[in-house]
């Protein structure tokens, strides 16, 4: 099975690399009330998919890891500010 979920395209593109972030929230808002219910559930189960799929990834990638001898270790740090 090959991994279809992390090719799958957003729902949406930006218009503009260029438009401020008010701009593109406008823009994702209005392309949402306009979109078709059929447009609305293919990309939720997109949105799904591709969440799953990543889930996926990081499941495999652990038991990869465990089943290998890895050790993941991680160091509490405490940083002390003196005055």
């Amino acid at each position: 099975m090959g991994d279809g979920a992390a090719a799958a395209p957003s729902c949406r593109k930006k218009k503009s690399e260029e438009s401020s972030f008010i701009e593109d929230v406008k823009d994702h808002i209005d392309e949402f009330i306009h979109a078709s219910m059929e447009e609305h559930k293919t990309c939720f189960q997109k949105t799904i998919r591709k969440m799953f799929g990543m889930s996926k990834v990081v499941a495999e990638r652990s038991a990869a890891a465990s089943s290998a001898g890895e050790v993941e270790s991680s160091l509490s740090l405490q940083t002390t500010v003196s005055q």
